[in-house]
């Protein structure tokens, strides 16, 4: 099979197409043909290998996986002996996290892992960028938030792959939903049900005190220190960045205040739990609930422009791969 392989941590340059042998379904797998995957901030990270507690696990000097990826869609064609779940010929979406392996034309996993089947009226392409979004930001919001009727709720980044779900997720939960986005998205971050749109270019949110239930920082971009007075007392920051401040301020928002900031490794959940959460945005997608938002699709070959233009910190949506 072709994959995107690397040997070292660097610039998008470090990324080399080439041909390894085809993987083979072991008992209870299922082998899958990736049509679409997605470029994303952590993928990014990964092949960076910043921020430097990523190299905590995936590897100190040099990445442990010679190719990343982790988000697909695709399309079952081989199942190993004793799997089920699943037959050839059926079209599936979900996660290789927190393994990877994506950026290939195949992949082999458990047929009880991060995998759901595609709701027919989703594209591959669309259904690997919802696949990013909802096991990230569903047990951020649902788990950690405890998003509910009646709450506040800020997004940042907004219009992001992950911030673009979160959104959509809110609202389902009953939740007022403020995004936080730069001008040129700010009639997006409308459309996807948001009740009040920030553009950070002209408003800072951080100045706001006692405003919000829960603040999700879906990018990174803020942090607690300067978010934390726009929470209300017993209020939750929610970010998706594996900083050691990160991870400081959680351990001492335990222990003082009624203000917590919190960081999950939503990646490391069981693959029955994000298989369930898969399914469960299913509901969503065939009620037109949930949709997905895509920004630019490259081919497989073109993997290191997706990577640049990620860092670039200004896509809408997701940046997908598609894999011919």
């Amino acid at each position: 099979m072709r994959a995107m392989t690397l040997a070292r941590y660097g610039t998008p340059d470090v990324f080399h197409l080439g041909t390894m042998p085809s993987p083979e379904p072991k008992a209870g797998e299922v082998l899958v043909r990736i049509h679409a995957t997605a470029a994303t901030p952590s993928d990014c990270a990964m092949r960076l290998g910043r921020p430097l507690v990523i190299r905590l696990f995936a590897g100190l000097r040099r990445p442990k996986a010679s190719i990343l990826g982790d988000v697909f869609a695709g399309e079952v064609v081989a199942v190993g002996p004793g799997a089920t779940k699943f037959r050839p010929g059926d079209a599936v979406y979900g996660t290789a996290a927190p393994g990877t392996g994506t950026y290939a034309e195949l992949l082999c996993l458990s047929e009880n892992g991060p995998i759901a089947r595609k709701p027919d009226g989703l594209s591959f392409s669309e259904a690997a960028g919802i696949s990013d979004g909802v096991v990230t930001a569903l047990p951020f919001l649902r788990d950690h938030g405890r998003v509910g009727p009646g709450q506040r709720v800020l997004v940042n980044g907004a219009s992001g792959a992950i911030g673009s779900i979160a959104v959509q997720l809110a609202k389902h939960f009953g939740a007022e939903v403020t995004g936080v986005c730069s001008t040129r998205n700010v009639d997006l971050v409308r459309s996807l049900g948001a009740d009040q749109v920030i553009d950070y270019t002209t408003t800072d949110f951080t100045a706001a005190r006692n405003a919000y239930d829960v603040i999700f920082d879906a990018v990174g971009k803020s942090s607690f220190a300067r978010a934390g007075r726009a929470l209300k007392p017993g209020g939750r920051y929610l970010t998706t960045v594996p900083t050691f401040g990160a991870v400081a301020q959680g351990l001492r928002t335990r222990m003082f205040g009624s203000r917590r900031a919190i960081f999950a490794m939503t990646g490391l959940r069981s693959g029955p739990a994000k298989a369930a959460d898969l399914r469960f945005a299913n509901g969503l997608i065939e009620a037109g609930q949930l949709r997905a938002v895509t920004d630019r699709t490259y081919p497989l070959s073109r993997l290191a422009e997706a990577h640049a233009y990620v860092e670039t910190g200004h896509k809408r949506g997701s940046v997908v791969i598609a894999v011919p």
